[in-house]
């Protein structure tokens, strides 16, 4: 049976060296998501300009609904402008006071979450008062809903107290493990390795589950009753990793959302981040099928220490 997967968040154009693509978080994972056979949503606001008609277009040729997709009048649709580093890792330059940073608490909004199977959200949008408080009233309004709290990191945009008040409200959380460091000093953590910082976060914040995204290394998952699992990462040929922890996420999403094994969870999950990163961006399509051919087909590392 399909779940209902509703995706609160940015809609933006990624500025590439090479030309400018449809992104943004939500809209990946919805796509992501419905790739997999499940049912996602996108809750967003664009500029009433000619990338907001754009965005909209696009939308629709990914098969992502736009019916939940508010017009702005006043704010313009956002953009980020993407550059690599060393490590060929994305750096995003977000620009500020966007359409996405005013989505509206609405009729339409409430009766999309309200009967949701899982109400995903990351940190971005949180930069002004009114998607910030739309998020908090939908939180709110859906007591029956798994909510997963993506927390990628912006470097112009850190609130520990929006951070801790969405970490309270969440029963999964995904977080990068190269920004591990930065946020156990920030929320006062303990140093320590992926499980002593996994069993700190799910008892201070009453977390259900944590995942960390590792890069070539794998995934990890500590649960709070279950403790820690982890999977290793894949041996292949990296096109780009931008959208990788989103396939990830909706990977994971979509086996435990079925009734599936953490640990089956996590594996499909992991074949599915490494398998988006053999094709380029976050919207290039594959089904389930696809990413249980890549697990039997495809070789991993040896295991890392976490």
């Amino acid at each position: 049976m399909r779940k209902k997967i509703v995706a609160f968040g940015e809609v933006v154009w990624d500025i590439l060296p090479d030309g400018k693509v449809l992104g943004g978080t939500p809209s990946n994972f919805a796509f992501r998501c419905n790739s997999f056979g499940e049912e996602g949503h996108l809750l967003s606001r664009v500029g009433d300009d000619e990338l907001g008609n754009l965005a909209l277009k696009r939308l629709e040729e990914l098969g992502i609904s736009v019916a939940d997709v508010q017009i702005d009048s006043e704010f313009p649709t956002g953009t980020v402008n993407i550059s690599f580093d060393e490590k060929y890792e994305p750096v995003f330059n977000v620009t500020p006071d966007v359409a996405f940073d005013h989505i509206e608490f609405s009729t339409e909004a409430l009766k999309l979450v309200r009967d949701a199977d899982c109400l995903f959200f990351g940190l971005l949008p949180q930069r002004f008062g009114i998607s910030k408080n739309t998020i908090r009233e939908l939180i709110k309004e859906s007591p029956s809903s798994i909510k997963f709290f993506d927390l990628k990191l912006f470097h112009h945009f850190f609130n520990v107290v929006v951070i801790e008040s969405l970490l309270q409200s969440s029963h999964i959380v995904r977080i990068k493990e190269k920004e591990i460091g930065f946020l156990s000093e920030k929320l006062n953590l303990k140093k320590g390795n992926l499980e002593e910082f996994g069993e700190q976060l799910v008892k201070k914040y009453n977390v259900d589950l944590v995942l960390i995204t590792r890069g070539y290394n794998g995934v990890f998952a500590f649960h709070k009753e279950k403790g820690a699992f982890f999977d290793s990462g894949y041996i292949i040929e990296m096109k780009d990793n931008i959208g990788s922890g989103i396939a990830f996420s909706a990977g994971f999403l979509h086996y435990h959302l079925q009734g599936n094994s953490l640990q089956e969870a996590l594996n499909f999950g992991n074949a599915a981040g490494a398998l988006n990163a053999t094709k380029v961006g976050a919207t290039s399509f594959f089904k389930k099928s696809e990413v249980l051919k890549f697990m039997k087909k495809v070789k991993k590392r040896t295991p890392e220490r976490f």
